[in-house]
């Protein structure tokens, strides 16, 4: 059977760790999307202030089946 899969990005956030922010956006993503399949991070950065790290940043492509109608 063939599947076809919709591919989203999205960024998370944490004042812990990349893998913290990661996790919290496919969590997120979780609650509304159904059949989660892959998450895929493409990026990550930090957000700083006055020479400190505040928080991290992860980009993260996260594929869902596509279902028709």
């Amino acid at each position: 059977m063939e599947s076809i899969y919709k591919v989203i990005e999205l960024i998370g956030t944490s004042e812990k760790s990349w893998e913290d922010a990661a996790k919290k956006a496919v969590e997120k993503a979780a609650q509304t999307l159904e059949d989660l399949r892959i998450a895929e991070v493409s990026a990550m950065d930090m957000k700083i202030e006055d020479g400190k790290v505040v928080a991290y940043r992860t980009k993260v492509k996260l594929s869902f089946r596509f279902r028709d109608k």
